[in-house]
């Protein structure tokens, strides 16, 4: 069975990833396991080991109490969607979050991720914000990122950027064994610029290679490439976006002014973020 880290602060936007993991779970036979972590404040160290002693104990029952209010609701959100034959279970960690989170990944076998996202567009937080651009940067793990508006919806088209790298081949055969739990499409967008050098030898080939029902590929001639991705997802109804790590400086082309109406919508799609 495989195990999905779920991150949580105990917030709503928490508690929506929340959903989408279990959805996932039902989906791919995993099992959760939620994760909170806290740091220890900083205390004059003349303070007497006892009484540090005292202050840590102090925290790890507020933060154990904590999570044993926020069971009973979590059970109840998964009996409410029929979901109850999940399991899930949890872990109370101080110290870094991304430190954890890698901790966990190797002594719990962690197999994906699955942590909310917060910020006026959700994938601004997502790109260019602290906790979930490091945790992206940092894990070994695929990361699906769930913005704070984004309702879980049954994933019937999944999308995928490539730009037919020979590294882009694994990441889209674990992105078809998802499609094949989820009973969904995955169709791949690459935007064909003016200084493309990908030869059409090149897309036939991963054609025949992916020769399957379950995948379709778009090239699109454009040198636009941040607003043909985002009208790609509007027009071809893309309800989760996966894509290969790229550098950060592309993102941030992802959100001028220019593109904030388009956004809107697009940035409401969880975002699964696979590693070359």
């Amino acid at each position: 069975m495989k195990k999905i880290l779920v991150p949580t602060d105990f917030s709503e936007v928490a508690e929506n990833a929340f959903v989408h993991a279990l959805e996932l779970a039902s989906k791919v036979d995993a099992e959760l396991l939620l994760l909170h972590t806290y740091e220890l404040p900083i205390v004059d160290n003349q303070f007497a080991p006892q009484n540090y002693q005292a202050i840590f104990d102090s925290l790890e029952l507020v933060k154990f109490e904590k999570f044993k209010e926020i069971v009973p609701k979590l059970h109840e959100i998964a009996e409410g969607r029929k979901l109850g034959h999940v399991n899930f279970s949890h872990i109370i960690m101080v110290g870094d979050l991304v430190y954890n989170m890698n901790e966990c990944i190797k002594n719990e076998g962690v197999d994906w991720i699955v942590m909310g996202t917060s910020g006026a567009t959700g994938w601004k937080e997502l790109f260019l914000g602290t906790n979930t651009s490091d945790v992206i940067a940092s894990v070994s793990v695929p990361v699906l990122c769930v913005p704070a508006k984004a309702d879980y919806v049954s994933i019937k088209n999944i999308g995928f950027t490539t730009r037919f790298r020979e590294k882009d081949k694994a990441a889209l055969a674990q992105v078809i064994e998802i499609a094949r739990k989820t009973h969904s499409k995955v169709k791949c967008l690459y935007v064909k610029t003016n200084n493309s050098d990908v030869l059409d030898e090149k897309v036939t080939e991963w054609r025949n290679f992916f020769e399957t029902d379950l995948v379709q590929f778009f090239v699109v001639p454009d040198n636009d490439v941040s607003t043909t991705i985002v009208d790609f997802i509007t027009n071809q109804e893309i309800d989760v976006l996966a894509m290969v790590t790229y550098k950060r400086n592309f993102f941030v082309s992802l959100f001028e002014s220019s593109l904030a109406e388009k956004m809107s919508y697009a940035s409401t799609i969880p975002v699964l973020v696979l590693h070359e």
